[in-house]
């Protein structure tokens, strides 16, 4: 039998309506944070994510969702409440677009898009939509998130609609940072199982990648050096799949906010015409 995370109560959704807001006329007002506690249905751990609920929210009406994913060695906060310009772009377009933003530990900071993972991310997707009436889904993040949304997206397509990636690698047979942490996520080193770290690689999986795609990098990034990204982001060009790819030589591991508010509207505006087309 499924255990499943308590349901948001409206007393509590009242109340992060109802708490104060920081500039409540803006676009990229939201409510005071919900923290989301649940039972993971992978292994029954106790999970987390943050959830943002917009100024304009009406519960009666149809909302998009944006799940943003932190970088290594940071949790759930990092893109519920940080500064970073790549944090602030996440909450601002998906405010703008009066989105419902959660921000999950999908296992904390060392996750890298392990199975269980996956899991917690499926199970959050799957009950913001018995609790909301959600629209579209689309996965962002940076570093360690900017891999691990295209890694979802790559393997589950049918749930996302647009992803967009800073700072990511591509490929993890090729990536040789942070191995330990991987290994443990992914269950085994790549030389142990080379065909889990191939899946967890969108590089390999361009065809799997239908959505809208953006892709930020830092061509001076040696925390996770941009070549399998840039490599994904062509293959997607010559496939003439939706993908916008900004790439700045000059720039290390960051992505700067206006770069990361472009590549997230890209994603978003092409998802909504792709809607209006198939309709």
């Amino acid at each position: 039998m499924r255990v499943r995370r308590s349901t948001i109560s409206w007393f509590m959704l009242f109340i992060a309506l109802s708490s104060r807001l920081t500039h409540a006329d803006e676009p990229s007002a939201f409510a005071d944070p919900v923290d989301v506690t649940f039972t993971a249905d992978v292994d029954g751990s106790e999970q987390k994510y943050v959830l943002l609920i917009p100024a304009k929210f009406d519960a009666d009406q149809p909302h998009d969702v944006m799940i943003a994913l932190h970088g290594h060695g940071s949790d759930r906060w990092q893109f519920a409440t940080g500064n970073g310009g790549e944090m602030r772009a996440c909450r601002d377009v998906a405010a703008a677009h009066v989105m419902l933003y959660a921000s999950p530990d999908y296992r904390a900071k060392t996750s890298w898009m392990g199975p269980n993972a996956e899991a917690d991310i499926v199970q959050i997707i799957t009950d913001l939509k018995e609790d909301y009436k959600i629209g579209k889904v689309f996965i962002t993040g940076a570093s360690m998130g900017g891999s691990s949304c295209l890694t979802f997206a790559a393997i589950h397509p049918d749930l996302i609609d647009g992803v967009a990636s800073m700072n990511g690698t591509a490929n993890h047979l090729e990536y040789d940072q942070f191995q330990e942490a991987i290994a443990e996520s992914f269950g085994g080193t790549k030389i142990e199982l080379p065909n889990e770290y191939k899946q967890r690689s969108a590089e390999y999986w361009p065809e799997k990648l239908t959505m809208p795609v953006g892709i930020a990098i830092g061509g001076m990034d040696k925390l996770v050096p941009p070549e399998s990204v840039r490599r994904l982001g062509a293959v997607l060009k010559n496939l003439e799949r939706p993908v916008l790819v900004i790439d700045r030589p000059e720039i290390g591991h960051y992505t700067e906010y206006e770069d990361a508010k472009a590549i997230l509207e890209f994603v978003v505006e092409t998802a909504g015409k792709n809607k209006k087309t198939e309709e």
